[in-house]
């Protein structure tokens, strides 16, 4: 399912950059706070075992699992998109931003719904990615988290393996 509404992903001018390699608009069920990146190809399994720090980072790694745990259950836009180099971001323009990387060696990633199924599925050259998921309008929802115009970016290409680290916290 295509969703509109997301906001723009803003790169540098690079040339080289400015031409995604895929670029997906998809909507995500969301329930219990999580959906996942992973490659289907490896038997992988999303952790069950959060901590305090893991729910304020809002994203979680586990072997050959990126988890997103997006501020809200439901239905959430989501732009994924696959870069061949960093494409950068203006960090004003999220509320929340995290990087990882993502063990991808069966060449497929895929998007999948914590309690449905896929809703994403792509092939990749098999190897590393780094991930940046970037949160926008977190602050747009309403008393009981039910509805917003929060979004969630995407953005891979291929990298080196990095730890997870919070570029910018979003302070609720």
């Amino acid at each position: 399912m295509q969703v509109t509404g997301l906001p723009p992903l803003l790169i540098a001018p690079t040339p080289s950059l400015t031409n995604p390699m895929s670029s997906h608009q998809i909507a995500v069920e969301v329930d219990y706070h999580q959906f996942y990146l992973w490659d289907p190809t490896i038997p992988a399994e999303a952790p069950e075992d959060y901590t305090d720090e893991d729910v304020r980072r809002m994203v979680k790694v586990a072997d050959h699992v990126v988890v997103v745990q997006p501020v809200r259950n439901g239905t959430v836009p989501v732009g994924l998109t696959l870069f061949p180099a960093d494409p950068g971001f203006p960090i004003e323009e999220f509320d929340h931003v995290v990087e990882c990387s993502l063990d991808l060696p069966g060449g497929q990633l895929q998007v999948h719904e914590c309690m449905g199924g896929a809703v994403l599925d792509l092939e990749v050259q098999a190897g590393t990615y780094r991930v940046r998921v970037l949160f926008h309008s977190l602050a747009t929802l309403d008393e009981d988290h039910l509805d917003g115009k929060d979004s969630y970016t995407v953005q891979l290409w291929p990298g080196e393996q990095r730890g997870l680290t919070v570029v910018k916290q979003w302070a609720d």
